[in-house]
């Protein structure tokens, strides 16, 4: 799958999970671009990403995550989770 129709697909899973509906993204975003989102025709911009993780109250890598786990279908989260942890480093190390 590509990565624009899994993240399309995160992003509604996530949005309806969370009882809202495209109008509730008004402030941030038209419904018609939330839309083609979530058909998977456009990709966010960084602080879209970020506006579009805020009304749903969800940290933006959280996104990230559930589109990367539709998109390999493979591992799943607690591998993911491991590879990131390893490549960014862990808070403990003083690492930011």
């Amino acid at each position: 799958m590509e990565l624009k129709q899994a993240f399309g697909q995160a992003l509604k899973q996530l949005r309806t999970a969370k009882g809202l509906t495209q109008e509730d993204f008004s402030n941030i975003s038209s419904r018609t671009y939330l839309s083609t989102l979530e058909r998977g025709l456009k990709c966010p911009t960084l602080e879209k990403l970020e506006g579009l993780a805020s009304v749903m109250e969800v940290h933006p890598l959280s996104l990230l995550a559930a589109a990367y786990q539709i998109k390999s279908d493979e591992d799943g989260l607690d591998s993911l989770l491991a590879r990131v942890r390893a490549e960014v480093g862990s808070p403990a190390s003083g690492s930011k």
